[in-house]
């Protein structure tokens, strides 16, 4: 509508044409008048204007109480018409309208201003209702928000995952306790809530002499462990229900669908205006990603208000609008199982599962050990051996086939570097063997011996190829991997077996083996289709000196006939290498890889574990950031996945 304090008055033709007996006169006419008093009303300081009775400070004064709960707003006011009335009187119709929100809904109206001449000069008469239609001295205006209904997220096929749950809100209320005694009440209400009581007790006594101060939202069901009765021991400490938008458990993809509530202090900041202390909003993960879509538009209503406490009488109101449901591809059931597959493992892990045929992510679950960190979609990780798959297929595009032989030494010299297997590499596959055994055993030093058969920047095209470092927009923030398009030496040489500066997250080596299952590079997605999944979300940083492979954009040179094969390679790890306990799973046969990625600089030094697996239209990524090797650490929480899904 444009800038509320810039006064837009507009006289119409048919007022032009009005002629008022007064104005045959010399000085300023009613019309004159009624544009001055228009001005002054739209800036609510009518200073250039005369009254019949008052002075015009006064006035702007009454203008000011009566416009404060709305500050910053102000209306814009134009003159519809001005007519005579008799000798020296007129009057105006003054049109209001006040741009409320951002919406396209205005509040509008129009009153009636009466205009008296004396000695040359025109005078309005003032009463409140020159402002604001039938508003009486003694009212004033009020702004409420009304808060729409939160929409929640669903799976594709509709069912539940985040909805209004009940939940109860416990504090301290400061009427009900005198102050000598909050300090005690607060800390043993925080030490019973399990918070920190110095920091609980520090917001109490900073919260005013009236105030409720919250400690903690609970689930009110049958998790919740702390009862109203220990609550209600401790002076001044009571519970209010509520409902808030949560997902089935506490830690139920917890990472990914974020969490609602009162914003901070930044997010105030950030949002321009949008949110005030108290509002409900997206904190995190989707939640706060798509706040727009679930929140919904919220109402208003603005009142008169008396001082003697009558009313409130209504004079707008804009309905509120409820917020659209969130639609992802998450599969309830198979979160669940992973969230419970990985709950004992005491370091950072995830399990992310995607369906091949279309790119659907079906898992994004975190283990504990990742503490609130969303580890599946923004881990940074060498993929060790797991990368492999993009080193066969770049072998595969020289002429190798799965018979042809690889040299695999124990251990292999690079400018000074010496790369060995693993310590349980089997003996009988040392020397000169065929890529299958090359692929299934995990042999490093076979890799690296065809380092000057394929270069970096056809390693890093075959990654790409198979969707890693391939961004996509999933509907949250996510790293896709990075494989850098330069590299010599040992540098190289490390890239070719997923270590040195190649790094990616559980989500990019599922993509990766979705592709080889798809039999073409997949896309891959979380939003259910229809959804908006919005502008592209900034990935992270890649590490310096590397750089992301292509983009969403550019067509894959991967083949049906290259993943078949890659999928034979595959199969191999479970009937003759690491993988071997997967063979007896039921269901489609399983394709896997091992993985194993040193990090850190102890001596031995540390180790990421992974495993990737295809079975039937499923691709899975296990990852442990602190293991043993992919198929002793990795190996059974993919079997205990994959045999959680039998039915």
């Amino acid at each position: 509508m444009g800038n509320l304090y810039r006064f837009n008055a507009v006289l119409t033709t048919a007022v032009l044409a009005v002629t008022l007996s007064a104005c045959t006169d010399s000085g300023p006419s009613a019309e004159d008048a009624a544009q001055e008093l228009a001005a002054g009303l739209a800036e609510l300081d009518v200073s250039d204007s005369a009254f019949t009775t008052v002075e015009a400070q006064d006035v702007t004064t009454d203008l000011g109480a009566i416009t404060e709960a709305l500050a910053p707003l102000a209306p814009e006011v134009t003159v519809a018409s001005v007519e005579s009335t008799g000798d020296d009187a007129a009057s105006a119709q003054l049109d209001y309208t006040w741009d409320v929100d951002a919406s396209d809904t205005d509040w509008t109206y129009s009153t009636t201003a009466n205009l008296t001449r004396a000695e040359d000069e025109w005078q309005a008469i003032w009463d409140p209702s020159l402002f604001v239609p039938e508003m009486r001295v003694d009212e004033r205006l009020e702004k409420t928000e009304i808060q729409p209904e939160r929409a929640g997220i669903t799976s594709a096929d509709g069912e539940v995952i985040v909805t209004e749950r009940p939940v109860v809100r416990v504090g301290i209320d400061k009427m009900q306790i005198l102050e000598a005694e909050q300090p005690a009440a607060a800390s043993a209400l925080a030490e019973l809530l399990d918070i920190d009581p110095a920091a609980y007790t520090e917001q109490v006594a900073a919260a005013g002499s009236e105030a409720f101060v919250e400690a903690i939202v609970l689930r009110d069901d049958a998790s919740r462990t702390v009862t109203d009765e220990q609550i209600g021991a401790i002076p001044g400490a009571i519970v209010q229900a509520d409902t808030l938008a949560l997902a089935p458990t506490r830690t139920f993809a917890r990472e990914l669908l974020g969490s609602v509530g009162q914003p901070s202090a930044e997010l105030i900041e950030q949002s321009g205006g949008t949110l005030a202390a108290g509002d409900i909003t997206g904190l995190s993960g989707l939640q706060l990603q798509h706040d727009d879509q679930l929140s919904g538009t919220p109402g208003l209503e603005i009142t008169s208000v008396s001082s003697d406490g009558a009313g409130p009488r209504q004079l707008f109101e804009k309905a509120p609008v409820a917020g659209t449901p969130l639609a992802i591809t998450l599969d309830t059931a198979m979160q669940a199982l992973a969230e419970q597959v990985l709950a004992e493992e005491p370091s950072a892990s995830s399990i992310v599962a995607v369906r091949p045929s279309s790119g659907e992510i079906l898992t994004v679950a975190n283990g504990p050990g990742s503490n609130g960190l969303q580890t599946a979609l923004l881990g940074q990780y060498p993929p060790g051996s797991t990368f492999k798959v993009a080193t066969s297929l770049a072998l595969l595009r020289e002429g190798f086939t799965p018979d042809t032989p690889t040299e695999c030494p124990a251990e292999l010299d690079v400018e000074g570097r010496t790369f060995k297997n693993a310590s349980t590499y089997p003996a009988q596959f040392v020397g000169t063997i065929p890529l299958l055994q090359t692929f299934a055993q995990s042999c490093n030093t076979g890799f690296i011996s065809n380092r000057d058969i394929v270069s970096q920047p056809e390693l890093a095209a075959a990654a790409a190829d198979l969707g890693v470092g391939v961004e996509s927009t999933i509907g949250l923030p996510a790293f896709f991997g990075s494989v850098p398009e330069e590299a010599e030496g040992t540098a190289h040489a490390a890239a070719l077996i997923g270590q040195g500066e190649v790094l990616v997250s559980p989500l990019a080596l599922a993509t990766m083996t979705a592709s080889v299952g798809n039999g073409a590079r997949i896309t891959p997605t979380l939003l259910a289709q229809g959804q908006d999944a919005g502008q592209p979300p900034s990935s992270p940083s890649s590490p310096s000196g590397t750089a992301d492979q292509g983009d969403a954009t550019a067509p894959s040179a991967l083949t049906p006939e290259e993943a078949e094969t890659l999928r034979t390679l595959m199969r191999a790890v479970v009937t003759e290498g690491g993988a071997q306990l997967l063979g007896d799973v039921p269901g489609d046969p399983v394709l896997a890889k091992t993985g194993t990625a040193e990090f850190g600089s102890e001596d031995p030094p540390r180790t990421h574990a992974w495993i990737v697996a295809l079975q039937g239209d499923l691709a899975v990524a296990v990852f442990v950031e602190e293991g043993e090797l992919g198929s002793t650490s990795g190996g059974p929480l993919m079997e205990a996945f994959l045999r959680g899904l039998v039915p």
